[in-house]
């Protein structure tokens, strides 16, 4: 059986992605196939791993079982806590449905420690009282899902439902105000409200370096591995900014460690993805990819349109339709650029006086550049480039390894990251269908001849303006 499984495991891949096997199929296992009834069985970890394999892998998963144990009209069971669940059942997960009821988190918050008046069941210490700083206004209800969140935003609420038990650690990264602190006191206040007397400790990387470099300076680092260790989640947030910060590295190392055995739950965000961070030690690296890595995505434009709105009935703005839909056209970077360019327009309306119209938008609006999509900001960079450095767009796409086309290919990665909002995934596959490490590779050559070579950093800034002025 295992062998099947394996050689399933490698279509899915080959179909699929390693990220969808890695996230979603590694912690199943085929149970046992019942050749007289046609029927396969699938041993699944939890509830919510069930229900997204049943909403998005009913048909992938039917179709190569069937291929490889050459059965027609294949029946599929999950069999999950001793329990079996058909596919034949229909079952929507409630959580990755999108709401229009909710919104994304756009500005950070100060540490968040949270205790509660009961002893967990795990605990075996009195712990110290302490207040709560977790802003209860970043809820789930106040969160607005998307196709470019879903995935973050449902493995958020699931683990939840069972701290230490479900993706642990869970990992979600995005751009800067697309909603992940939001999300992370969506946890916690989700958490107040189901579970007593459990310590939730909410922190920025940058003050838990600041505190570790004081626990140091005041020979208490005792103290501060004790306070962390002595967590039942722990989340921190903007984790890449602990690169090349070795000590502190090597403390957080500790303190996952400790948490993860107890069966504490551990959340952690990040601007990158883990094997993406600069500066990280491997095995840390490595740790970070445990559970459940889940990105963020800047929405499209019918879930910021939605965003507008719920942060006008909010703040009680009289928001008409056509100057959501131009705010939202008209914003590309963020949601915290999205939603201050709705402040700006209503507090201009305010002190002149002035309705929300579509022509106060637009006059208020009129300085903010309009960037272009994506593929298009892709192509241009791509075409300038070629012209410039004299090289075919097709060379560039090509395998061809020649120095100087290797070369010239590492400055359009290096240029297409900086200029526009796109993934090293959607970079490499622009740019000859190539694998994210390879685009990260390349910037990071770019970068280091960037440091000693300053006719080559004059030149790639001529590049960039260039492109700009297009």
């Amino acid at each position: 059986m295992q062998l099947i499984w394996d050689d399933f495991l490698k279509l899915i891949k080959e179909e699929s992605g390693s990220r969808v096997v890695e996230t979603w199929f590694k912690a199943v296992s085929l149970q046992k196939w019942e050749e007289d009834t046609k029927t396969v069985y699938l041993k699944t970890p939890n509830q919510f791993v069930t229900k997204w394999l049943q909403q998005h892998y009913t048909t992938l998963i039917k179709t190569h079982l069937s291929r490889l144990l050459h059965i027609k009209d294949l029946n599929l069971v999950f069999l999950c806590n001793s329990k079996k669940e058909s596919l034949t059942r229909d079952i929507i997960p409630a959580s990755i449905i999108s709401s229009q009821n909710n919104l994304y988190n756009s500005s950070s918050i100060n540490t968040s420690i949270v205790k509660f008046k009961e002893k967990f069941p795990k605990s075996k210490k009195n712990k110290k009282k302490e207040t709560s700083q977790i802003n209860k206004n970043y809820t789930f209800n106040s969160f607005v899902v998307g196709p470019s969140n879903s995935l973050a935003h449902a493995a958020a609420y699931a683990v939840c439902q069972n701290l230490g038990k479900v993706y642990n650690p869970l990992f979600i990264y995005g751009g800067t105000g697309l909603g992940k602190t939001h999300l992370l006191h969506a946890i916690g206040n989700e958490v107040f409200k189901k579970k007593n007397q459990i310590t939730i400790r909410y922190q920025t990387t940058d003050k838990f370096t600041t505190e570790f470099i004081n626990s140091i300076r005041l020979d208490k680092t005792h103290h501060f591995r004790e306070k962390y260790q002595n967590t039942d989640l722990l989340m921190l947030d903007d984790i890449q900014f602990l690169s090349n910060k070795e000590q502190t590295q090597e403390a957080f190392f500790h303190i996952f460690n400790t948490l993860h055995e107890k069966g504490a739950q551990i959340i952690l965000s990040s601007d990158t993805f883990p094997k993406e961070i600069k500066g990280f030690q491997s095995r840390l690296k490595s740790r970070l990819e445990w559970g459940l890595v889940a990105d963020m995505q800047m929405p499209d434009l019918e879930t910021k349109i939605a965003i507008l709105k719920k942060k006008a009935e909010t703040n009680k703005i009289n928001l008409k339709d056509e100057v959501a839909n131009f705010i939202a056209s008209k914003i590309k970077s963020n949601i915290r650029e999205l939603e201050g360019a709705l402040i700006r327009v209503e507090a201009f309306g305010t002190l002149t006086n002035q309705q929300i119209t579509l022509q106060l938008a637009k006059k208020v609006l009129l300085n903010i550049r309009e960037p272009k999509k994506d593929g298009i900001m892709l192509n241009d960079i791509l075409k300038n480039i070629a012209k410039i450095y004299s090289i075919s767009v097709n060379d560039l796409k090509s395998k061809k390894r020649q120095k100087d086309i290797v070369f010239v290919r590492q400055v359009t990665f290096y240029i297409m990251k900086k200029l526009s909002f796109c993934s090293l995934q959607v970079i490499g596959e622009f740019v000859g269908k190539r694998d994210h490490s390879t685009v990260l590779h390349s910037i990071t050559k770019i970068e280091k001849k960037l440091q000693t070579d300053a006719a080559l950093a004059q030149k790639l800034n001529q590049i960039e303006q260039e492109i700009l002025m297009n």
